[in-house]
């Protein structure tokens, strides 16, 4: 069996290193389970956290995301829910929706702030879409999201 050069196996490693740690500082998630919504007309493919730590990162560290895309947090009950933006240098607007997925309240967010967006009233799901996605699309509140009825359960 050929094994490399130690310089060379060194070398391999350094970039391995490299390109995991800069996928991490732009918040890539491959492994984002992602869903189709739709809200009025538009189509977004939500990535779809429904786990603790997918919850807890959200879109951290992310510098640039497709308008077209977002994250769609999926929650274990129904309750008042709050967002925060830390280490996320994106500005986001957050619409939180209850179990029928209709739209509760729509809330900016500045980016890398520590500032709480909390739902109106109880909410299952929190949408988080580039900053005024929906104003600019006329979603608003009483609006109701589809495909929210085939996203995965929370864990």
């Amino acid at each position: 069996m050929n094994t490399p050069h130690p310089a060379l196996r060194f070398t391999i490693t350094l970039a391995l290193g490299a390109a995991a740690f800069a996928a991490g500082a732009q918040g890539v998630t491959a492994t984002l389970p992602v869903a189709e919504l739709g809200a009025g007309m538009y189509r977004i493919e939500a990535e779809v956290a429904h786990t603790v730590e997918a919850r807890q990162t959200g879109l951290m560290h992310r510098v640039a995301m497709p308008l077209h895309r977002g994250m769609v947090f999926v929650f274990p009950e129904e309750a008042v829910h709050c967002m925060w933006m830390r280490n996320t240098p994106l500005p986001l607007s957050v619409a939180f929706i209850d179990g029928r997925g209709r739209i509760l309240n729509i809330e900016r967010m500045a980016p890398r702030t520590e500032d709480s967006h909390c739902a109106a009233a109880p909410a299952r799901f929190a949408l988080e879409m580039n900053a005024g996605w929906f104003e600019e699309r006329g979603i608003a509140p009483g609006s109701v999201l589809r495909g929210i009825d085939r996203l995965p359960a929370a864990r």
